[in-house]
């Protein structure tokens, strides 16, 4: 655990909390800023995100105001649909500077993803302190610019020098939503809450906050497996794969699908096993879930930065590795050989206990505040 610190004025205290795309910049999000306001419980926190874009449903949930901002990042795929890049990204900056008008943040923290960046910039022009939270292995372009003037960088691992300037860096792993860390949900509550049995072994199976295509499609060809190994599953399809999940798992009383699960806490508390990508935060969160986990990395991600992700836990014996382009032929029975493997199983939640950090999001409040109080005094 950290130490609590405290600060002089923290009614009149502002912050801006800016970034978001998907769960794993959000939800990282969240937990520091509820972290902040633990500590500061009369400070105000304002949320910028992109318009569109889930953040602007996820945020307001978590209890937060969010402003939107209309912004979207380089489509590698088609250059035609890059044209209004550059006017969306000049009125990105006069939407931000009219936030800022309205709300006087005493410090900002980004996030990552598109709506980082013009924030964290305005901010920096004006001397206002900028903390970023890089929560991968391989930094995103827009944190290594805006790294150069930031007053501190958290990161989620070693070796980040490569990117940052080395006297700013702080490692402090990655911050895991507080149910999730908490645990207070029992496992029958959270299989009651996915109406599945008691009797069976569960498979949570996700892909992301926005769906994985090679993972929803294994699972979507072997339900039958599922059923006939006594096995159930709740299943995280993301929007695309939604409507055809709801299809295919019509009648399956062993099969809870849906395109995102906010309840998370209860998805692994339900869980014996479980299918993911492994990003940062995914990862993050299987260690502190202390579940047996099978990967499959997304293999177009930064230099194959998932790919690395998931090794560092297959070399503690801590995670299966199943690469996407064999997730068709391998994945369900790899799932299925683990779930009747319980020494294996055993092994692999003692080896993953070891991983799991808990506290990032104490750690990363407390630096802010800590440097907040240092340029106050």
């Amino acid at each position: 655990m950290v130490n609590n610190v405290t600060i002089h004025s923290s009614d009149k205290l502002q912050i801006i909390v800016a970034g978001g795309g998907t769960g794993g910049h959000i939800f990282p999000a969240i937990a520091i800023a509820n972290a902040i306001k633990a500590r500061l419980p009369l400070c105000e926190i304002l949320f910028v995100g992109a318009k569109e874009k889930m953040e602007m449903e996820k945020v307001p949930q978590a209890g937060y105001q969010i402003k939107g901002l209309t912004i979207a990042g380089y489509n590698r795929s088609s250059i035609l649909k890059n044209v209004t890049l550059p006017f969306k990204i000049v009125k990105s900056f006069y939407e931000v500077a009219q936030i800022f008008k309205n709300f006087t943040p005493t410090l900002v923290i980004g996030v990552g993803g598109y709506s980082s960046f013009p924030v964290l910039r305005y901010a920096q022009a004006r001397n206002i302190p900028t903390f970023i939270h890089e929560s991968n292995s391989f930094a995103g372009r827009s944190n290594i610019l805006l790294g150069k003037k930031a007053t501190k960088i958290f990161t989620a691992c070693t070796g980040m020098e490569a990117f940052f300037p080395p006297e700013k860096i702080v490692v402090t792993g990655n911050p895991v939503r507080k149910n999730i860390v908490d645990k207070s949900a029992s496992k029958e509550l959270a299989l009651n809450f996915f109406g599945l049995s008691q009797n069976k072994k569960t498979i949570l199976s996700l892909g992301g906050s926005l769906g994985a295509k090679s993972i929803n499609d294994a699972v979507a060809a072997n339900l039958t497996l599922f059923s006939e190994n006594n096995l159930q599953l709740i299943w995280q399809t993301g929007k695309p794969f939604s409507a055809k999940a709801a299809e295919l798992s019509e009648g399956f009383k062993n099969v809870f699908a849906t395109d995102f699960i906010m309840q998370m806490d209860y998805a692994y508390t339900a869980a014996d096993l479980i299918i993911s990508r492994s990003g940062a935060m995914a990862i993050a969160e299987i260690c502190v879930a202390q579940k047996p986990a099978v990967l499959v990395p997304y293999p177009y991600a930064a230099e194959d930065h998932q790919t690395s992700n998931a090794m560092a836990l297959v070399k503690q014996n801590a995670a299966i590795l199943i690469k996407d382009a064999d997730a068709g032929t391998t994945l369900v029975s790899t799932v299925i050989g683990l779930a009747k493997n319980d020494l294996l199983q055993q092994n692999m939640r003692h080896s993953i206990a070891k991983l799991a950090n808990t506290h990032a999001d104490e750690t990363i409040a407390n630096e802010i505040i800590l440097t907040l109080q240092n340029n106050l005094n």
